[in-house]
């Protein structure tokens, strides 16, 4: 699976939104700064999660944006499919069950895609915003919310699926 640049620029300005949830609507200016994102695009970004009713905007000398709900019930699945369409890498799991049934030379390497595909949504759809947001710690410093083993697993997996492929 390949994130877009956009869908990398969303998945940033959600977790920006998601550390200052409880702190109003930011301005697209101060997203775009303290993520380094281009605003022109973020603006646009901005306007389909609207659409979508993931973030809501505000109007006025305090307006910006702010998520609709808490980032504990916002999955990164979400914005994904929002963002690039199927998380599926290989095509869509229907497709893939289909080749499955009928392609028998070639049932066990579209299980392996049908697997992998079924790992990455599972991954994607079981970790929110809330799991990826660094709270301020000692000195300033990051630290991450403590979780299970199985969470840090997920931490270093997602780099490699934004990477794309190689070659």
């Amino acid at each position: 699976m390949k994130i877009s640049q956009k869908g990398l620029y969303a998945l940033q300005a959600m977790m920006m939104l998601g550390r200052h949830y409880h702190q109003g609507a930011i301005k697209i200016r101060d997203i775009a700064y303290e993520e380094s994102l281009p605003e022109k695009f973020l603006e646009l970004i901005l306007l389909e999660l609207k659409n979508a009713r993931i973030v809501e905007s505000v109007r006025g000398a305090k307006g910006g944006y702010q998520l609709r709900r808490d980032p504990s019930e916002i999955h990164l699945s979400e914005i994904i499919r929002l963002i690039d369409g199927p998380l599926a890498p290989f095509g869509d799991a229907d497709q893939l069950r289909t080749l499955i049934d009928r392609d028998l030379p070639h049932r066990a390497l579209y299980q392996v895609f049908l697997d992998v595909r079924d790992a990455a949504a599972r991954i994607l759809e079981n970790t929110t915003l809330a799991d990826l947001i660094i709270e301020a710690g000692p000195k300033g410093r990051g630290s991450r919310p403590q979780r299970n083993q199985k969470k840090k697993e997920t931490a270093s997996i997602l780099p490699m699926v934004a990477g794309g492929s190689q070659g």
